[in-house]
């Protein structure tokens, strides 16, 4: 994957919070990016943001770097850096809910958690929680996950919509997220990646204070330097209040990044 992602990573405190509870997580070399926004009491959110970020970093480098990456799952059809990203979401979850239980200043510690995973021109997205995930491809910005929120369930029931929750004050209750119960269902997904395809992972300290539209003009205006977008974007949501802390991975393909498959190719792998 070296050469083939560019990409950048910030986060900041805000105007508000004493602390960042935010962590990400930047390997363009394998084609790994993860960013978790921690919730509790005193330094427990940060703990547990730390905690996923690390763990999911380091299993999939694991994986990536010892596993045959090409195969694809008989049982639900993804392919395996789709598993591999769920597992290793699902052991970090594991692991919080156990600091959570077994170390008094971490109980009720939680964490929202986006991560995705660039493989065969193709793109793993996991999530759990309301920190987002967009895409900019000709100039058009999509959301690619579905907030695990409160708000987002009103939305699909016809009690707001898109607009109105844009609106809303009570965006921050989420109804999934990593250490709250022994096991949690992470959300997986596989895209297909064009050249020039630009990702934006971030915290909800940046999509509930600045509006996809205005995202979207910033990704566009200043594609042409990563940072400037990511330093405009933490801008942004400073300049509308800066409630929250707010974290932005940006990474734009700008090189095709098909799978090795021949036997040559893997001996290649196997040595480096």
């Amino acid at each position: 994957m070296r050469g083939k992602i560019r990409s950048v990573g910030l986060s900041d405190v805000g105007r508000v919070r004493e602390h960042n509870e935010d962590t990400i997580g930047v390997d363009a070399d394998i084609g790994l990016f993860v960013l978790a926004d921690g919730m509790g009491g005193y330094n427990a959110g940060e703990v547990a943001s730390g905690i996923a970020v690390k763990t999911v970093m380091s299993l999939v480098k694991e994986a990536v770097e010892h596993q045959d990456m090409t195969t694809s799952d008989p049982e639900t059809g993804m392919a395996r850096p789709s598993i591999v990203l769920r597992d290793s979401i699902a052991r970090a979850n594991k692991i919080i809910y156990q600091t959570a239980k077994t170390q008094p200043q971490c109980e009720g510690m939680g964490t929202t958690i986006v991560a995705c995973l660039f493989f065969d021109n193709r793109v793993a997205i996991a999530h759990v929680g309301d920190s987002r995930l967009y895409r900019l491809r000709a100039n058009r910005l999509e959301q690619m996950t579905m907030d695990h929120s409160l708000l987002q369930e009103l939305v699909d029931r016809g009690f707001y919509s898109q607009a109105e929750a844009q609106r809303a004050t009570n965006k921050n209750y989420v109804t999934r997220a990593l250490g709250v119960e022994p096991t949690v269902d992470v959300e997986v997904h596989e895209q297909p990646v064009d050249k020039g395809d630009f990702f934006c992972l971030c915290s909800d300290g940046l999509s509930d204070m600045v509006e996809d539209d205005d995202i979207h003009l910033t990704m566009s205006t200043f594609s042409a330097s990563l940072e400037t977008v990511a330093k405009q974007l933490i801008q942004l949501s400073n300049d509308n209040g800066g409630r929250d802390n707010v974290s932005i991975i940006l990474a734009q393909v700008v090189d095709s990044f098909a799978a090795r498959t021949g036997v040559v190719d893997r001996i290649l792998r196997w040595f480096g």
